[in-house]
């Protein structure tokens, strides 16, 4: 999947925004960040439950793993954009969204 993908992916949730976020793209709904963009390495992060991010650190291999830090074992995964399956990169933005706007 491409940056400009997951973008547009992103942002056709509901109330989803792009503002910056330090070095990377910040999406947000409700002030609140579900997924940061890391362009120059196509790489996302996504703020997922820890036990959504289990889940998808199973299917995603070396594609998806936890931030190695506090962030990570509160949720934050990171998502390899060359490498994860689109399918499963718009699962888990989904989850992410729906973490701050329950379906």
């Amino acid at each position: 999947m491409t940056n400009d993908e997951f973008r547009t992916l992103a942002l056709g949730y509901p109330e989803a925004v792009e503002s910056p976020h330090f070095d990377r793209a910040s999406f947000r709904v409700r002030k609140k960040i579900f997924a940061t963009l890391v362009e120059d390495q196509e790489l996302a992060c996504l703020m997922l439950t820890p036990e959504d991010q289990d889940v998808f650190v199973a299917m995603g291999k070396d594609a998806v793993y936890p931030v190695p830090n506090k962030w990570g074992e509160k949720g934050a995964t990171y998502l390899d954009l060359r490498n994860a399956e689109p399918q499963l990169i718009a699962d888990a933005l989904e989850a992410a969204y729906r973490k701050f706007v329950p379906g």
